[in-house]
């Protein structure tokens, strides 16, 4: 009988629901998927009942595993999670335990960046290599590790927390930490530098398009640079030279064969190649950087399910 595996995907503003399939080639198959809003104020009751009774609509016969893809932190021994900013009310939630003994089948739990870094590697841009690391790039900053054919997760499941390197002694603040590869890199961090790099511009009698109503999102600032807003592009040159200055040391300490970039890379890269590559070729040693290649992330709108039901594969392959 066909192996079928549930994943839930847990997020600050939506729950998705899927059901998978694996495929001979070690990825996995969506087969149905349901979404519903979740939001700060969600309670953990309300949205576990609600995930385990979609699993049940939608694979009646059970299901032979289950994975849940959330952002930390996490207890990884315990397999709880830990109050995550976007979920503030999931204080100490055991999913796994409340997921193994509903659905009577093994269930395991990642952070997003380590079950992306899962998906992405199965199913998309780091199929077939045995070295990747995965960016998230998108609110925050955050790598999940494959290393010689595994994901790494550390001694205590903190392995990853890219976000938290300095690359400068100032600069925009991300994990709390001015000049951080997260401040640098990621939504919030590009709305810092666009603050900057607006007042820069006013100062020169200048007000760029993305700042005329005041404070500018991350999408502001891109909807601009599509417009060749100069101050803009010149936003994405700093944020490009940041990710140069981030990845040679991934590149150097690592030695991947890919590195992955999600979210805001995959829509923006026209703008944030030239300054990453340039800063590279100068950063990182050259016989490292040879053998890595850096992608943009394959699977779009559907990594989150993806990196659920590969977390479920996980909990399957280790019952």
């Amino acid at each position: 009988m066909e192996k079928l595996f549930a994943g839930l995907d847990l997020g600050g503003t939506k729950a998705s629901v899927s059901i998978g399939r694996p495929v001979e080639d070690g990825s996995v198959q969506i087969l149905e998927r349901r979404t519903f809003p979740t939001g700060p104020d969600a309670l953990p009751e309300y949205v576990l009942s609600r995930c385990l009774s979609l699993v049940k609509q939608l694979a009646p016969r059970g299901v032979d595993a289950a994975g849940v893809s959330c952002g930390g932190p996490l207890d990884a021994e315990r397999k709880h999670i830990c109050r995550p900013p976007n979920l503030p009310l999931w204080d100490n939630v055991p999913i796994v335990s409340t997921l193994e003994a509903t659905l009577l089948a093994p269930a395991a739990l990642q952070n997003d960046a380590d079950a992306c870094a899962l998906a992405e590697w199965r199913c998309g841009a780091g199929r077939g290599c045995k070295n990747m690391i995965f960016l998230t790039f998108g609110t925050g900053l955050g790598a999940g590790l494959i290393l010689n054919g595994a994901l790494y997760t550390g001694a205590c499941g903190m392995a990853g927390e890219a976000g938290h390197i300095r690359l400068s002694a100032d600069g925009p603040a991300g994990y709390g930490k001015f000049g951080s590869f997260e401040g640098f890199c990621s939504g919030s961090g590009l709305a810092q530098l666009g603050q900057l790099y607006a007042a820069r511009a006013r100062q020169r009698g200048q007000i760029p398009a993305f700042a005329q109503n005041g404070a500018a999102s991350a999408q502001d600032i891109a909807s601009a640079a599509v417009n060749d807003d100069e101050t803009a592009l010149q936003v994405y040159e700093a944020c490009g030279e940041a990710l140069g200055r981030g990845l040679a040391v991934l590149v150097d300490l690592l030695n991947p064969e890919r590195i992955v970039l999600g979210s805001i890379f995959v829509r923006a890269q026209q703008f944030l190649t030239a300054g990453m590559r340039r800063t590279l070729s100068r950063e990182a040693l050259g016989q490292n950087l040879s053998c890595c290649e850096i992608l943009p992330a394959q699977l779009g709108e559907m990594l989150g399910d993806t990196a659920a039901l590969c977390v479920a594969q996980e909990a399957f392959a280790g019952k």
